[in-house]
C-alpha cells in the first residue's frame, strides 16, 4: 500500500509540474493616445481699409489662444494699426474676466472660454465699442467612450454698434447702424462628431464704415469664447489564439517554449516526464510484489 501512495503521489506531483507550464494565450496592447484640447477668447480677422481704401492694413489679433495642456487668463489687449489714429495702440478688448482653458488626458480631452463684462473695439470707433457682452462661455469636451459635447452660454446683454440687441437662439442675428455699419452675429454655434466638438459663442462678420481717423472700412469677422477638444483613442487590447484553439497538431516539448513559454519551459517539461515515468515503475513494482505475495499464500 505505501508503494501505491508512492505512486499516486508522485502522478499527481507530475501533473502540477505540467500545470505550471504558462499558457500561450498573449495579450498585444497597441496602447492609448492622449486627447486634445484647445480654446480662445478673442480671434479677429478683420481688414481695415484707409484713405478712401488707398491702403488695406490687415487686424489679425488672438488673446488667450492655449492648447492642452494650458491655462490662460488675460483682460486686456491692445493692437496698432499704422495710419489710424497716429498709429497709436487701441485696445482691441477689455474685459473683468478673460480666461481660457484647456486639458488632456489618455481619458478625456476639454477646452473652455471665459468672458466677463466684455467690450470689443475696432479701430475708428474709439467712442462706441463694436461689441459689449456680459458673459459669454463655451465648453467642449471629449471623453472615450463617450459622444462629443459642445456647449455656448450667452448671459446678460448684448449691445452692438452702441445698440442693445436680442439674439436668437438659431439664425443670424443682423444690425444695422446708419453713418456706422452692418453687424451680424451668429449665436452658440457648436458642432459635434463621433470623436471632435467645438462651440464657439460669438461669431460676428463685419461691414462698419466709421469714417473717422482715415479710416474709410473695416470688414472681416471677430469670434468670442471659441473652446474645442478632440477624444483620446483607447488602448486595445487582443488576446491571441490559445493552444486550445489551434487545430494544427500539438507542438512537441521542446518547442513549447515558441508558444509563449518561458525558457524554462523545457525543463519543467522534463522534470514532468521524468516524475510520471517514476510514478509508473512505482505502480509496476507494487503489482508485482503483490502477485508475488499472492502466488505464496498459494503455495
Amino acid at each position: 500500500m505505501p508503494t501505491r501512495r508512492l505512486a499516486a503521489a508522485t502522478a499527481a506531483a507530475a501533473v502540477s509540474v505540467l500545470g505550471l507550464l504558462p499558457a500561450a494565450t498573449a495579450q498585444a496592447d497597441t496602447g492609448a493616445t492622449t486627447g486634445k484640447a484647445g480654446a480662445v477668447v478673442l480671434r479677429t480677422d478683420l481688414d481695415v481699409s484707409l484713405l478712401n481704401k488707398t491702403v488695406s492694413a490687415p487686424l489679425s489679433v488672438v488673446l488667450n489662444d492655449v492648447h492642452a495642456p494650458a491655462t490662460a487668463s488675460k483682460t486686456a489687449l491692445s493692437a496698432s494699426v499704422d495710419g489710424v489714429d497716429g498709429g497709436r495702440p487701441f485696445n482691441v478688448l477689455r474685459a473683468d474676466v478673460a480666461t481660457a482653458r484647456a486639458a488632456a488626458d489618455k481619458q478625456r480631452a476639454e477646452g473652455y472660454s471665459n468672458l466677463v463684462n466684455a467690450q470689443v473695439h475696432v479701430p475708428g470707433l474709439a467712442a462706441v465699442p463694436l461689441l459689449t457682452v456680459e458673459q459669454v462661455t463655451s465648453k467642449a469636451v471629449c471623453a472615450v467612450g463617450k459622444r462629443p459635447t459642445a456647449h455656448s452660454n450667452l448671459l446678460g446683454s448684448v449691445s452692438v454698434l452702441g445698440q442693445k440687441v436680442t439674439l436668437r437662439t438659431s439664425g443670424t442675428t443682423t444690425v444695422d447702424v446708419p453713418s456706422l455699419g452692418q453687424v451680424r452675429l451668429d449665436l452658440s454655434r457648436t458642432a459635434t462628431t463621433s470623436r471632435t466638438a467645438a462651440a464657439t459663442a460669438l461669431n460676428l462678420k463685419v461691414s462698419v464704415n466709421p469714417l473717422k481717423l482715415n479710416v474709410s472700412e473695416v470688414e472681416g469677422q471677430v469670434t468670442l469664447a471659441r473652446a474645442t477638444c478632440e477624444s483620446p483613442v483607447a488602448a486595445a487590447v487582443e488576446p491571441s489564439p490559445s493552444v486550445g484553439s489551434q487545430t494544427k497538431p500539438e507542438p512537441k516539448p521542446e518547442h513549447l517554449a515558441e508558444t509563449g513559454g518561458s525558457s524554462a519551459t523545457p525543463y519543467l517539461v522534463a522534470g514532468g516526464a521524468l516524475l510520471l515515468a517514476v510514478g509508473g515503475g512505482a505502480v509496476v513494482l507494487a503489482r508485482r510484489r503483490r502477485a508475488t505475495t499472492t502466488r505464496g499464500d498459494a503455495a
